[in-house]
């Protein structure tokens, strides 16, 4: 597939306009190549007429002044790159020479023999109207295309805007890929997504780069530009051909223009590409936005992340330095999972895995990498699952505090403590611990006194008196002394299971919100650093 001048008057048109399809036209020779464009038309009977000619040119001739060798002629003509020749029979010849078909055919540069005679200047005179009108409409075109590329880049438009301007203004789909053949930013147009982006690693891997800047390449006939970045190829604009209309050069000034406008997006934004597309991706799991799940596969799988027969899995993790963490797990997920900051929600990550439980050695390593806790939704086998499993993360997100040691929490470590912790923001959860242990609380503030610390060593005692003596540092008599000093002040029996239980969660709750204040005091000093 070629790329073919729009914009221009072809061969093909010229011979349908009625001043020569008076003169009955007929093709002698290359049929096939009608679609040249005629840039001028030229009347000559010289016999070597190359010397008055610049190529593109439609010849008008009658044949007087031709050589006696008609093959130089054709040779001559085809060196200079004219258009096509257009022979009008009766003045010299009756029948078109057969050498002269020949020659022309050999050569690629279309014969047409005209059987009825027209007047030449009046086929001159509708022609270049014709390509001047044609230039006109060129020349506003290329304008609208700066126009539109100017104005997105002065206002600071994104690569996500310019490929949508891009399709928008040609109805080819384009995306936009990087070096490793990730297809970061697209928009289909209208062909669906799955057409556009399957197996699109495999089919742009087998598209080569033009030497040129532009140029249509590979058996699907991509048209692909180069992306510049300070002075390097950073990436590739493609755009995918359609069965209904080939690519005109209006097409590549709209390409070449788009991707100069993303060379100046990626100068002035922040953000890289890559990074904003596997956060999008995993945006589209978490949160249904594709229309279908097998456009969601193929998403994935175009950014080179493996979705076909795969295990899922979502990791939540709430590091101090999220920049550094997520530069350390997208060096070494690169290609095999989907990485994305998710705002309040932390550090995302989708693993993707062949055999079940693969996804544990995965989580350990990340949880090296972070040096934090990481949480584990549930291990799902269907896309549509994803949401459930990161469900799950949030809620084992949620319930671990982060002052426990860097390791991988998943729902089954969520205990009594963790969903308390999980609730400390709970008014009712407050209420209750501090009707529990309102009066203690006060005593100890009063007197200087850690009746509390002795009630928590007694409960996760399990009531056993000699385990808490030894753990609180007490003799058994002190220890007697304070827990009766205890049920004095709640005005409860601690021999009781019921109360002991309704006070281990109190306590529990009371520690979660302590917990709580001093995880969002270290943030907000870490935030103040």
């Amino acid at each position: 597939m070629t790329v073919s001048d729009g914009e221009s008057v072809t061969v093909a048109e010229v011979l349908a306009l009625p001043v020569l399809a008076r003169g009955l036209p007929k093709v002698v020779a290359c049929h096939d190549r009608l679609d040249r464009p005629v840039r001028w038309v030229h009347i000559t009977e010289w016999a070597n007429p190359t010397a008055a000619l610049d190529g593109g040119e439609l010849v008008l001739t009658t044949g007087i002044g031709f050589p006696a060798r008609l093959d130089d002629y054709a040779a001559e003509i085809a060196e200079v790159g004219a258009a096509a020749v257009v022979l009008e029979l009766g003045r010299r010849y009756r029948e078109v020479p057969h050498e002269l078909v020949a020659g022309f055919r050999t050569r690629g540069v279309p014969l047409i023999v005209l059987r009825r005679e027209v007047r030449f200047i009046d086929v001159t005179q509708e022609l270049h109207a014709l390509i001047v009108s044609s230039q006109v409409r060129t020349l506003r075109a290329a304008q609208r295309v700066h126009d539109t590329f100017t104005a997105l880049s002065q206002r600071g438009a994104g690569a996500g805007e310019v490929v949508r301007a891009a399709v928008t203004m040609t109805g080819h789909a384009v995306v936009l890929e990087n070096l490793t053949h990730q297809a970061l930013v697209f928009a289909t147009g209208e062909r669906s997504l799955e057409d556009v982006l399957d197996r699109w690693e495999a089919r742009s891997r087998a598209t080569p780069s033009p030497a040129d800047r532009t140029a249509v390449r590979g058996d699907e006939g991509w048209l692909v530009t180069r992306v510049e970045f300070r002075g390097r190829q950073w990436g590739r604009l493609v755009m995918l051909p359609t069965a209904e209309e080939p690519f005109r050069a209006e097409h590549v000034l709209v390409l070449e223009r788009a991707a100069g406008a993303v060379t100046l997006a990626r100068l002035t934004q922040e953000t890289r590409w890559e990074d904003q597309a596997h956060r999008d991706a995993l945006l589209d799991v978490l949160e249904h936005r594709q229309l279908s799940w097998q456009d969601t596969r193929v998403r994935i799988a175009a950014l080179g992340v493996p979705a076909q027969g795969r295990l899922f899995v979502v990791v939540l993790i709430r590091p101090v330095d999220r920049a550094i963490l997520l530069e350390k797990l997208r060096a070494r997920f690169e290609g095999s999972a989907l990485v994305g900051d998710l705002g309040e929600r932390g550090v995302g990550v989708l693993l993707t895995f062949r055999e079940p439980g693969g996804w544990r050695p995965l989580a350990e390593e990340i949880a090296g990498l972070a040096g934090a806790a990481v949480h584990v939704g549930a291990e799902v086998g269907e896309l549509s699952d994803v949401a459930r499993s990161a469900a799950e993360a949030d809620q084992v997100a949620g319930a671990v505090p982060p002052h426990l040691p860097p390791a991988v929490y998943t729902i089954r470590d969520v205990g009594l403590p963790e969903l308390l912790y999980s609730l400390r923001d709970d008014l009712r959860v407050q209420a209750y611990a501090e009707r529990q242990l309102a009066a203690l609380l006060s005593h100890d503030h009063t007197h200087g006194t850690d009746l509390l610390g002795t009630l928590r060593h007694y409960l996760a005692s399990a009531g056993n008196k000699s385990t808490t003596a030894r753990r609180s540092h007490l003799s058994r008599q002190a220890l007697y002394q304070r827990l009766r000093q205890i049920e004095q002040i709640l005005g409860g029996d601690l021999e009781s299971g019921d109360l002991r239980a309704q006070l281990h969660v109190a306590v529990t709750a009371l520690d979660a919100q302590r917990a709580g204040r001093s995880a969002g005091l270290s943030a907000g000093l870490s935030t103040a650093d």
